[in-house]
């Protein structure tokens, strides 16, 4: 058996779930390599949100998007996480998949990082815009101050979840050093009664 890496095991988890025609949100999409997954996943029929609150992040995702030939089942907002459940309200119950790469940007301004205050709630917004059954995804970024205290506060919410409204999963490498990046998965559950 080889472990993959945990990138590699988001990804195909997500890809169980999702479907041609299916609704998925990448909520933190920085370079849109997440943001072209969902697209190939969910087909031509399918619809991509995204949110990030970088121009520039928008800006190598769209010509991504563009180059791979799906940027027009893709909405992109210059917008912070937070505002999912507001901006998709129509959307509720009806997402398949969300997926958070917590942190900052790949070849960014390491100073500008996902903060705590807005995660949480755009976590709690993604398991409400979940179809039953839908899976939220999260890689938790532990190696800078912010993504400490971040990473610490998104795995006690997900502890806290109640079992009956979703299953949670924590994938990661046991002894790695240096802080190595965990995933977070969360299903949710068919009903409240199951």
């Amino acid at each position: 058996m080889t472990l993959k890496p945990l990138l590699g095991y988001g990804k195909e988890i997500l890809s169980k779930v999702l479907e041609p025609g299916d609704i998925a949100v990448d909520a933190t999409v920085g370079n849109g390599h997440d943001t072209l997954f969902l697209a190939t996943c969910t087909g031509a029929d399918g619809q991509v949100y995204g949110f990030d609150v970088q121009a520039e992040a928008l800006a190598s995702a769209k010509a991504r998007l563009d180059e791979a030939g799906v940027l027009e089942r893709v909405t992109l907002w210059q917008a912070g996480h937070e505002q999912m459940g507001e901006r998709l309200a129509m959307h509720r119950g009806q997402v398949k998949a969300v997926t958070f790469n917590l942190g900052y940007l790949p070849g960014g301004d390491k100073e500008r990082v996902t903060v705590t205050s807005t995660t949480l709630p755009a976590l709690e917004a993604a398991l409400d815009l979940l179809a039953p059954g839908g899976l939220v995804t999260a890689m938790l970024y532990s190696g800078h101050p912010q993504g400490k205290e971040e990473a610490q506060a998104v795995l006690e919410w997900a502890k806290g979840l109640d079992q009956k409204r979703a299953h949670v999963l924590l994938y990661q490498f046991w002894n790695q050093k240096n802080d190595p990046p965990v995933l977070l998965a969360i299903e949710k559950r068919n009903s409240p009664s199951t």
